[in-house]
């Protein structure tokens, strides 16, 4: 028989990572924490978008003692550290940082969607971010927990155990009122709008993009490549009145849930399905049949399931919990993408991401 050279599940490496974190947010933040925590790794650099932040120490950016890595504002003082990866955590995309840092040969792993599936990436930008990639011999990677985790991973784990797969639906319950600005909530989401039973197209674009990359691209793993990808969006109203954390007030009668519903077509019938429930209450006019945090996923298939997550997490410690589900699984991808090859690589592209505890 010819031999076959073993395929590693966990990558080598002969020294420490050498990590920079690229705004150090909420989610930043825990992914900050867990760099500095981590055995593999040392933290060389902090990036940093505010003038309030510059200088400041990343242990105290992220909530530790000091670590004597003072943050900064300038791209070249990152590259100049030579770090092997960059942990990329901003709330957008900036196109002109990410090709400096791949072009220098700097990793990156980033929670940012845009780099989920990279056939469904606009051709122009996937083009310069590949040249990047080839100049500096490096790679960038994006994951997270959803889209990412739940979306990705979960799927092509349960789907394991099939031969036949007629369709699957994943609903993701979150209170966002945990987790989210009054910014975000108020600004972008729309929550305590006038309800007219439709969820703003800004909102519905940017759901549908990052989802539906995630969609087609375990559909394009399990040989099933979709056809398209179609999203829509409806709200429900407040039956009371609910305060935020941050003070934001939604009157009864106005939006207090929307639900986006992102579906991967194939054959004129949607294959896989992502449906956010996300509310800022339970208690709304419509009968949606909202739940606690968490997701449900069901399978129909020739080995079906209907499977239950929940998060059992404290109001006071869910925010932060969120966060490091994004963040955490971010940081474990670290070793595996330095040891790809160069290149923009979804997670089908890599081994199983398995985490390195200390």
């Amino acid at each position: 028989m010819e031999s076959q050279e073993k395929v590693l599940i966990m990558p080598v490496h002969n020294r420490k990572l050498r990590v920079a974190q690229w705004a150090p947010g909420k989610v930043g933040a825990s992914g900050l924490r867990a760099v500095i925590k981590h055995p593999d790794m040392e933290l060389v650099g902090v990036y940093v978008y505010s003038k309030s932040k510059e200088g400041k120490d990343a242990g105290e950016l992220c909530g530790l003692e000091s670590v004597g890595i003072l943050a900064t504002r300038k791209l070249d003082e990152i590259i100049a550290l030579k770090p092997d990866c960059v942990l990329y955590t901003p709330q957008a995309t900036d196109f002109d940082d990410i090709c400096s840092l791949l072009a220098a040969g700097i990793n990156i792993v980033t929670t940012r969607s845009d780099f989920f599936f990279p056939a469904m990436m606009d051709p122009k930008a996937r083009e310069r971010v590949e040249g990047a990639c080839r100049e500096g011999g490096a790679s960038i990677h994006g994951t997270g927990i959803s889209p990412g985790f739940i979306t990705e991973a979960f799927p092509l784990v349960i789907t394991s155990v099939t031969r036949q797969l007629n369709g699957l639906v994943i609903d993701e319950y979150a209170n966002i009122t945990d987790s989210c600005s009054d910014e975000l909530i108020f600004g972008f989401m729309g929550y305590g709008k006038p309800n007219d039973g439709e969820v703003n197209q800004l909102m519905l674009d940017y759901t549908v993009h990052g989802f539906g990359h995630s969609l087609a691209l375990v559909a394009d793993a399990l040989g099933l490549p979709i056809d398209s990808i179609e999203g829509t969006g409806e709200t429900a109203a407040a039956r009371r009145r609910v305060q935020t954390p941050g003070g934001g007030v939604i009157e009864p009668g106005s939006i207090g849930a929307l639900r986006i519903t992102v579906n991967a077509m194939k054959d004129g019938r949607p294959l896989l399905r992502f449906r956010a429930n996300w509310y800022c209450t339970l208690d709304i006019e419509e009968n949606w049949q909202l739940q606690e945090s968490g997701w449900r996923i069901q399978v129909d298939s020739d080995a079906p399931f209907d499977i239950s997550i929940c998060l059992p997490e404290t109001r006071e410690s869910f925010a932060e919990r969120m966060a490091g589900y994004t963040a955490h699984r971010a940081v474990n991808a670290i070793p595996y993408v330095c040891a790809a090859d160069p290149g923009i690589c979804a997670s089908t592209d890599l081994p199983q991401i398995v985490a390195r505890l200390s």
